[in-house]
C-alpha cells in the first residue's frame, strides 16, 4: 500500500511532479472539482490542528470528494482505549484514505501497516509532518524558482519541530543546500538529524544568535517555541521568548528573503512583519491546500503500489524508551529497529537509538 509517512518517502522526482501538479491546479481549479467524486477521506486527528486539519478537508472537498472523522482523541474511540492499529482496520471499512495527526511518535506508522488504504502522516509529536514540508517545498519554489544552492535558517524549536525535521530531509536531496540552525542549547537539533547532514556532507552551522544569522539566508524558517512538547513548565516559560523576528532585526536581511512559518505563531513573528513582502507565512498555508490535493491525487492513483522497506529487525533485548513513542503506550506493539551501524539501531517509530 502507498502511504507517506515520512517526506522521504517520495522521490525527488515525485516531489517535482506533485508541485507541477499543484502548479495545474492553482492554473486550472476547474479541472480538478470531480477528480475525487465519490471518494472519503477520513481526517483522523488526535490533537488540536486548524490549518493541516482543514485544509485537508477543503483540498478533498474542492476535488469533489467527502470527509469523515474527528478532531480530537476524546470524540474518538482512542478514549475508551481503542489501539491506532485497531483503528486503521476499522476506519479502512468507511474510506479510501487516511490523515492522521497523533501526539505519538510512529502513529501513523502503526497506522499504515494495518490499514488496507493510504495513510497520510498529518504530523506525530514531535517526529515528522510531511504534508507541512509540502506546502514549505512549494512556497519555496513560487518565491525562488529552484530549490538548488539556498541558506536555510531554522529558528526557535529545533528539537521537537516537526517541521523542521522533515524539511531538513527533503532540501538535504538538493544540490548547494546550507543550512543555519538557530536555537537555545536546550532546543538544538536532535542528534541524529545533525549525523545524517555530517554523513552527507551537507553544510549545517549552530548559532544561538539569530541577528548574526540573518545576513546570510535566503530563507528563515521560523518555529514556535511548542508548550505541549514540554515536560517541564519552568523550562518552557525561560525558553518560550528566546527568538522574536521583528522588522528591526529585518534590516541586514536580503531584499529576496523568503519568511517562512508553519503556524500557528505565537509572539514569535512580530505582526509588524506581516507587511513586509518577504513574509510568506500565510501564502504558505494556502500552498499547502493545493500540494494536499496534488498528494491526495497521487496516493489514490498509485495505492495497489508496495513501497521499499529498509532492513528491520525484532530484537527482544532491545526495547525503546522514548516516552513519546507509541510503543510506550499501543497494545502489544512490537519494538522493531533498523540497523545504523557499530552495534547502532534506530527505533522505527520515533528514531530513538540503542546500542546491544
Amino acid at each position: 500500500m502507498r502511504n507517506l509517512i515520512d517526506i522521504l518517502d517520495l522521490s525527488v522526482e515525485e516531489l517535482d511532479s506533485l508541485i507541477a501538479v499543484a502548479m495545474d491546479i492553482i492554473a486550472h481549479p476547474e479541472a480538478y472539482r470531480e477528480k475525487c467524486r465519490y471518494k472519503k477521506l477520513a481526517t483522523l486527528f488526535f490533537e488540536p490542528s486548524t490549518r493541516t486539519r482543514l485544509s485537508f478537508e477543503a483540498a478533498m472537498m474542492e476535488l469533489g470528494g467527502n470527509v469523515i472523522g474527528f478532531s480530537s482523541a476524546n470524540s474518538s474511540s482512542a478514549a475508551k482505549g481503542e489501539s491506532v492499529a485497531d483503528t486503521a482496520h476499522m476506519i479502512s471499512c468507511y474510506a479510501d484514505i487516511i490523515a492522521m495527526r497523533h501526539p505519538k511518535e510512529g502513529a501513523p506508522l502503526v497506522a499504515s501497516r494495518n490499514a488496507s488504504i493510504p495513510v497520510i502522516n498529518a504530523g506525530d509529536g514531535g517526529h515528522f509532518h510531511p504534508t507541512q514540508t509540502l506546502a514549505d517545498l512549494l512556497t519555496i519554489f513560487r518565491q525562488k524558482g529552484s530549490f538548488r544552492n539556498l541558506t536555510i535558517g531554522l529558528c526557535g524549536d529545533l528539537k521537537y519541530g516537526r517541521t523542521v525535521h522533515s524539511l531538513i530531509a527533503a532540501m538535504s536531496r538538493y544540490q548547494g543546500t546550507r543550512f543555519i540552525a538557530i536555537s537555545p542549547e536546550e532546543l538544538r537539533l536532535p542528534e541524529y538529524v545533525r549525523q545524517e547532514l555530517a554523513e552527507k556532507g551537507i553544510p549545517c552551522l549552530e548559532t544561538t544568535s539569530l541577528e548574526e544569522a540573518m545576513p546570510h539566508l535566503d530563507v528563515l524558517y521560523m518555529t514556535r517555541i511548542q508548550r505541549e512538547r514540554f515536560d517541564s513548565l519552568e523550562v518552557y516559560e525561560r525558553l518560550k521568548d528566546s527568538y522574536i523576528l521583528t522588522p528591526e532585526k529585518l534590516v541586514p536581511a536580503k531584499e529576496s528573503l523568503c519568511i517562512l512559518h508553519p503556524l500557528p505563531r505565537v509572539n514569535e513573528i512580530s505582526v509588524r512583519v506581516d507587511s513586509d513582502p518577504r513574509a510568506c507565512y500565510f501564502q504558505q498555508a494556502l500552498n499547502g491546500k493545493y500540494m494536499r490535493m496534488a498528494l491526495i491525487l497521487m496516493l489514490l492513483e498509485q495505492k495497489d503500489r508496495e513501497m521499499p522497506q529498509g532492513e528491520e529487525i525484532v530484537a527482544p533485548e532491545l526495547q525503546c524508551d522514548n516516552p513519546r513513542c507509541i510503543t510506550s503506550t499501543e497494545q502489544e506493539l512490537t519494538h522493531v529497529f533498523r540497523p545504523v551501524g557499530n552495534g547502532t539501531f534506530r527505533c522505527i517509530y520515533c528514531e530513538r537509538e540503542k546500542t546491544r
